[in-house]
């Protein structure tokens, strides 16, 4: 009789448990969108459906050009999802005005942690050392470089320095129709402006000891003035000064111009319209000191502070951000792995990876790691920079102009995250 009753308040629980899941829906906000990636992401919910009897997820996919206002435009609404995708430069603001959960206690629990690798976990918690994020992926600049423009040039292999790039996108930009650069000047272009300034200037530092930000030195100007020069002579496409992520990518693929740099998520859409023997990639030029200064940015996912749901969120990421799952995503989006384990992966045997990893392993590729910490830095990122960065291609305000503004608004926040 007592088993009896025991099994009968079990399925009862059961019942009930089951009853108040089917009515749970995890609202997933994801930005990094390709068919590749979506695909990945609606297998993973479908397993997590399926384990989850009841429980739905709701994917809502923003595109990237428009991501940061879309997202924003959501929050201010007061129209919060559970989970959402979080660039770097996302996260800070989002952290410091307590929209992200603090996600240490989950870690803590995870067996899995012990896989993140060292960077993965120092990134995460950039943002008063608390692990607001789960980062899934790294993305590093590569060149990318067309062969068959370059040979046309009369250029015998793809170039090592800033010096050479620079002739390069000259003597490829003779050809008709063509150009040496796939130059972005939309959504995203402040990377680009980061990489050139820092090589002219032979480091990469947004800041003095004292908070004063170093844009505005003859160094990181005479980089920014490289920029306008390849706009200027018209080594890049006249449109490229509203170009973001696609307009640049397929300015590469279509043979429109010659170099472009991005991160390996374009192999994948590259790989499509270019045989393998009409590309190449290699490590990112480096300037007169020897060094380049790659940019290094990551993808994250986080749970949003006003979730109701927390620990089924957590539960879904656990799932989506794991070492068995996560290599599928990371290849979906051209990102470097975070765990230790998926380094080994056969996948990551293509030559053409050989870029990212020779440039994580090279003392003379310093990685660039923007200021995203700062609250501000999104904004200025996301749209700031961008205008004022067209502002110089279009020649109206000067590359000296560009970095002193640029300085002062990035020297106000990080005065102000250092006061505090």
């Amino acid at each position: 009789m007592l088993k009896r009753l025991l099994l009968a308040a079990t399925m009862l629980g059961g019942l009930y448990a089951g009853q108040a899941q089917a009515d749970t829906t995890l609202r997933f906000v994801q930005t990094n969108t390709s068919d590749e990636s979506l695909a990945v992401l609606n297998s993973v919910i479908k397993t997590f459906e399926a384990q989850n009897p009841g429980v739905k997820i709701e994917l809502i996919s923003i595109p990237w050009d428009n991501s940061f206002e879309k997202f924003a435009t959501m929050i201010a609404a007061g129209d919060i999802p559970d989970i959402a995708e979080m660039p770097d430069n996302w996260v800070a603001l989002y952290a410091n005005a307590g929209h992200l959960e603090n996600l240490e206690p989950y870690i803590e629990k995870w067996d899995k942690a012990g896989d993140l690798n060292q960077r993965a976990l120092e990134l995460a918690r950039k943002v008063k050392d608390t692990a607001y994020v789960i980062p899934y992926g790294f993305f590093v600049k590569a060149l990318y470089y067309n062969k068959k423009l370059l040979n046309q040039a009369g250029i015998a292999e793809a170039p090592k320095t800033i010096d050479e790039f620079m002739q390069a996108a000259e003597k490829v930009s003779k050809i008709p129709d063509k150009y040496g650069y796939c130059l972005r000047g939309g959504s995203g272009s402040f990377n680009a402006w980061a990489m050139m300034g820092a090589a002219a200037n032979g480091d990469n530092a947004f800041f003095d000891k004292d908070g004063k930000s170093t844009l505005d030195s003859p160094g990181w100007v005479a980089g920014f003035q490289k920029q306008i020069d390849i706009y200027k002579n018209g080594w890049a496409p006249k449109d490229s000064v509203n170009w973001g992520y696609k307009e640049t990518v397929a300015g590469f693929y279509t043979g429109t111009c010659a170099m472009l740099d991005q991160d390996a998520d374009v192999l994948g859409p590259t790989a499509e319209h270019m045989a393998p023997d009409e590309y190449g990639v290699v490590p990112m030029p480096k300037g007169a000191n020897g060094k380049s200064y790659p940019v290094l940015t990551y993808g994250s996912w986080g749970i949003m502070a006003k979730s109701e749901h927390k620990d089924l969120a957590w539960k879904f990421l656990a799932l989506l951000d794991s070492p068995e799952t996560d290599p599928a995503w990371t290849k979906a989006v051209g990102a470097l792995p975070v765990f230790k384990s998926a380094e080994k992966d056969p996948a990551y045997a293509d030559p053409k990876y050989r870029a990212w990893f020779d440039t994580l392993a090279d003392k003379d590729a310093i990685p660039t790691v923007t200021p995203a910490y700062l609250p501000e830095y999104s904004l200025f990122a996301g749209s700031t920079a961008v205008k004022l960065g067209q502002q110089a291609l279009l020649g109206q305000i000067t590359a000296q102009d560009l970095g002193k503004q640029w300085a002062d608004i990035l020297t106000k926040a990080q005065q102000k995250y250092l006061a505090k």
